[in-house]
């Protein structure tokens, strides 16, 4: 399995950094994406409470938010292939942080529907735009730990949420939660404005960093891939159906987990914080880990295709386990079991995402990426009216628990003979 191509040794970091600082904004980027998504997640007991929803009209709220989310994948991959990274995200980034504010404006059911859908419609920009930022800045060596590190954000944002929603829901009421928390965008937004250029334009790139970025063999520009043409290749439906199997899981932990803490083990708000932290702690390692893994074999010289998979079958069996969730009675060993699933998601998505600037050219990335988030969007939709009719029928998570550890491993293997091999594909327009 190993290569014999020439490595391209990356320059000191001293001389040729800023790439990495472009990765350390995609990563407060990402946090700030879960920060927003999350703050709802962890109120819902309150919520629930305050208006008398029922679990079911909850769960509508949630696929409102999800089927928005998928919409929002489908334009925001196409619009970003469009207009460029820098614009199409900071347009994303104002929307979002508005619509997370007005979360604290609306009194009622109705109104949450609408505030979620139109969050849920902008915040999938920031998936594939990362992806292309990445592309853009990264050779393929490097890409899958860049990715690990930007994603771990989702971590950090979602240790945040445990951190300061109890205290501000406590201290100044709900309404003032989504507004304090959504402002943290504006932040950002200013810092992307100011930072953000591809690197060819970029006064911060030194020339030396700029020859390594563009290190990889350059294909010639090609025109946009047609959406028809990349339907008919069954690459893009393998990325599509691993998503949709995985992405479904991963949602439906942020919508549910802190409600089946609060059912199943009685936790109130303030209780959430330690073991919620303790989930995403876990979980910041398999992002980070999963990454290096898999460049760590490319650089040591095994091929792109033999990294990739591997690392994304070693996280995808470490999800079986929480499979016992649903029948621990447990505090503890439920958070371990459900972080290790959390980490191994990070991990597996970490390679997963890089599998699609492998394999497509740059003009169709974030189309690729946008199919992929949609279709994990129609999972999570189902995942969630399904979750709706167990809980309204039998009052128990254990099927679902059983759902979600044996998803990844189906997934990885559908993948596996989809893709025989990770190689940049000649894709006739």
């Amino acid at each position: 399995m190993l290569t014999t191509p020439e490595t391209i040794v990356a320059p000191p970091f001293r001389l040729a950094r800023f790439r990495w600082v472009i990765c350390g904004l995609l990563f407060f980027l990402t946090s700030n994406v879960y920060l927003d998504k999350q703050v709802f997640g962890i109120m819902a007991p309150e919520l629930i409470k305050i208006f008398g929803w029922s679990p079911a009209q909850y769960t509508e709220v949630v696929f409102c938010f999800q089927v928005a989310y998928g919409l929002g994948f489908l334009l925001a991959g196409r619009i970003l292939d469009y207009i460029g990274t820098r614009v199409g995200i900071a347009f994303a980034i104002c929307v979002w942080s508005i619509a997370a504010g007005l979360h604290g404006a609306v009194g009622g059911l109705v109104g949450f529907k609408i505030v979620r859908f139109i969050l849920g419609l902008h915040e999938p920009s920031h998936l594939p735009g990362s992806l292309k930022v990445v592309a853009e800045w990264f050779p393929r060596s490097e890409r899958a730990f860049a990715t690990g590190i930007y994603k771990s954000g989702a971590n950090l944002g979602a240790v945040a949420v445990p951190l300061l929603v109890p205290w501000l829901f406590h201290a100044l009421g709900w309404r003032s939660t989504f507004v304090i928390t959504a402002s943290s965008g504006f932040v950002l937004l200013a810092l992307w404005l100011w930072l953000y250029r591809i690197p060819a334009r970029s006064r911060h790139v030194s020339p030396l960093e700029l020859a390594y970025i563009q290190s990889d063999p350059v294909p010639p520009p090609r025109p946009r891939v047609s959406w028809l043409r990349l339907l008919r290749c069954r690459h893009t439906w393998a990325y599509v159906n691993f998503k949709f199997m995985t992405d479904a899981m991963w949602h439906w932990y942020a919508a549910m987990f802190p409600l089946y803490l609060a059912q199943h083990f009685d936790l109130k708000l303030r209780q959430f914080g330690l073991p919620l932290i303790v989930v995403y702690l876990i979980a910041d390692c398999g992002s980070i880990s999963g990454g290096w893994f898999s460049s760590y074999l490319i650089k040591r010289g095994y091929t792109v295709t033999y990294a990739r998979k591997l690392a994304m079958f070693v996280c995808c069996l470490a999800t079986v386990p929480v499979m016992f969730v649903g029948v621990s009675q447990n505090l503890w060993l439920v958070i371990v079991l459900v972080g290790l699933a959390h980490a191994a998601h990070q991990g597996l998505t970490s390679n997963l995402f890089t599998t699609v600037s492998d394999l497509f050219p740059q003009s169709a990335v974030g189309t690729v990426a946008g199919m992929g988030g949609a279709a994990g969007q129609v999972g999570a939709a189902l995942m969630t009216l399904l979750t709706g009719y167990l809980l309204a029928t039998t009052g128990s998570f254990s099927a679902l628990f059983m759902i979600a550890g044996s998803t990844y491993l189906i997934g990885w293997i559908i993948f596996h003979f989809m893709v025989p091999r990770l190689e940049p594909l000649d894709i006739n327009v």
